[in-house]
């Protein structure tokens, strides 16, 4: 990783470590040659595009839900995670003290460019793409599926993992070869729905649908692959109340399609800079990410 300039302010009190990465909600520090501090902000995205009000307690939140998730597949992947204590890599008790709910000691390992993202049901971009070509990602599914419906078995449908500026675009699982070579696209693939299928079965046991979701991955120096970033997030997922789920709508949820939603009945064409949200709009979308969060993990 090389250092990046700022491209948006920081909600939180900066660590005295090099930043050599800033991605729309999370920073990445460098300690040493073989560790990151990966900082979750408040910043929230919606199409790719960061908006100018952050959601108070969000990176906090993201950084509970995620760790929790790590520990559910130990048994599938390693994961980025270490347990040094933050109060080792950062001298003032106060500032590690104000960081640690928000922050991730992990392992420095080279990412794969790739989103591995899981459906479940058929939504969003996938919604879209289906309605014009009966496929995701090349993936054919039955016709006359309705918008929410649950598909007959989830679908691995990959992206490219775009620079903070661009957009993340869908590829088919033969691309995803090209890019990362055959044996690591099928691991990745395998791994990604053997994840969604053990976390969709918890979740739906606490009521919520965990609709499609997307994980990344990273290789160590001795090649081996391991769980990244955030997991299962309602930033990275789509989180429906089982009890609100119907065909032929957008449920409600529990993440940030409550953003994207309001955000589709203003005159804005998607591009930087995002607009405004109303108070109202800050105030229920933390309400819906504390939601997720209590049911979820408690």
């Amino acid at each position: 990783m090389t250092q990046t300039t700022e491209h948006y302010p920081s909600d939180y009190p900066i660590p005295p470590l090099e930043r050599v990465h800033q991605g729309k909600v999370r920073d990445i520090y460098r300690v040493d040659e073989h560790r990151l501090l990966m900082v979750a902000s408040d910043r929230l995205s919606a199409f790719d595009v960061v908006l100018p009000d952050p959601i108070p307690g969000k990176g906090a939140l993201l950084s509970a839900v995620s760790r929790f998730w790590f520990g559910q597949f130990d048994d599938l992947i390693r994961n980025h995670l270490l347990d040094d204590p933050l109060e080792h890599v950062i001298d003032d008790p106060g500032l590690a003290e104000a960081l640690a709910p928000r922050s991730m000691l992990v392992k420095h390992l080279k990412p794969l460019p790739v989103e591995a993202i899981v459906r479940g049901y058929l939504a969003g971009s996938g919604w879209k793409d289906y309605q014009q070509t009966g496929e995701i990602s090349g993936i054919a599914l039955p016709e006359r599926l309705q918008q929410a419906a649950r598909l007959p078995e989830p679908v691995f449908t990959p992206s490219t993992k775009a620079q903070a500026s661009e957009h993340d675009q869908n590829i088919d699982f033969a691309r995803m070869k090209d890019l990362i070579g055959t044996e690591m696209a099928i691991r990745v693939r395998d791994i990604s729905l053997a994840i969604y299928l053990r976390a969709g079965g918890y979740a739906r046991d606490r009521g919520i649908i965990i609709a499609d979701t997307k994980f990344e991955f990273g290789i160590d120096d001795d090649g081996h692959l391991h769980l990244i970033d955030e997991v299962l997030t309602p930033d990275s997922s789509r989180f429906w109340p089982e009890s609100e789920w119907q065909l032929g709508i957008s449920p409600p949820s529990f993440d940030k399609q409550f953003v994207r939603d309001y955000l589709e009945t203003l005159d804005w064409d998607k591009t930087a800079p995002g607009p405004h949200l109303p108070q109202r709009i800050i105030d229920q979308t933390l309400e819906r990410y504390q939601e997720a969060r209590r049911r979820l993990i408690g």
